[in-house]
């Protein structure tokens, strides 16, 4: 079994959908305010209005991004003027993290791990 899909619910499709799009180097060519499916990969991300109300208040998922050079993201992001809650830092298990927010208040991770 493999994971196929994670779904970001929103009432602003075209709004997180672009920010997503930018984050990640993709575009779908979609400017559905509806649903978009933005692949990157073997997984795809989903961007969909159910139609029911959202709080975005979401506490109880991240979702995260490995890419080769965390700190080259961070300085990107900052560009684009991207919420960043924590800077690029080590982690015991290895990884250098980058902790930001998206439109929705979604909690993202953007991940890179050293060179062996």
């Amino acid at each position: 079994m493999t994971l196929g899909e994670v779904c970001l619910c929103t009432n602003g499709v075209k709004r997180l959908a672009d920010f997503y799009k930018a984050l990640l180097g993709a575009d779908n060519g979609s400017e559905d305010e509806v649903h978009q499916f933005i692949l990157t990969g073997e997984v795809a991300l989903t961007v969909y209005d159910d139609g029911n109300k959202k709080n975005n208040a979401n506490q109880n998922i991240a979702l995260a991004f490995t890419v080769p050079d965390v700190d080259a993201e961070y300085e990107r992001l900052l560009r684009m003027g991207v919420t960043v809650l924590e800077p690029p830092a080590a982690r015991p298990w290895g990884a250098r993290n980058l902790h930001l927010l998206d439109p929705d208040g979604n909690h993202v991770y953007l991940r890179s791990f050293p060179k062996e």
